[in-house]
């Protein structure tokens, strides 16, 4: 079993603390682990289709349009300078987005003089146990995003 369908069995049972909503193709939830503040994952419901190119042109449509409100929120509760988008896969074949807000600074010297993609950081210093919001921080950071995705999406 994947460790995304764990996730997502988690948030069919109500005990997921991550999750934030469901759309229509995905579940979003805030991550583990903040060393990128607001960072957050938009997981697609299915474990049937690991690329986008096996999606059919409607439901590739509706979950690309869905990630990028999703984005949209992001951006606008936490307020980064840019934000960046990866869909990888190699550690777990289930469709699912990284959305990373980033500001100045948040790689430390690491990469290009401190600029560069996330994974210039320190996987150890990113995942560090130090990066786990406390259950008040949690709580915060998922009113936020469910406060923006809520005036982003249709009544």
């Amino acid at each position: 079993m994947c460790l995304i369908c764990d996730r997502i069995k988690m948030i069919q049972n109500g005990t997921n603390p991550f999750f934030v909503k469901e759309l229509e193709t995905g579940y979003v939830v805030i991550g583990d682990n903040q060393h990128f503040y607001g960072y957050t994952l938009f997981l697609y419901k299915t474990h049937n289709h690991t690329e986008l190119f096996q999606l059919d042109k409607e439901e590739k449509a509706k979950f690309m349009e869905e990630m990028t409100i999703v984005a949209e929120a992001v951006n606008n509760a936490f307020h980064p300078e840019k934000m960046n988008y990866e869909l990888l896969g190699m550690g777990d074949a289930h469709l699912h987005w990284h959305l990373y807000p980033r500001v100045s600074g948040d790689i430390g010297s690491y990469g290009n003089h401190g600029k560069g993609p996330v994974w210039w950081y320190p996987m150890e210093k990113m995942y560090s146990d130090d990066n786990r919001p406390t259950q008040q921080q949690l709580e915060q950071l998922k009113e936020r995003l469910l406060t923006e995705l809520d005036k982003l999406l249709p009544a």
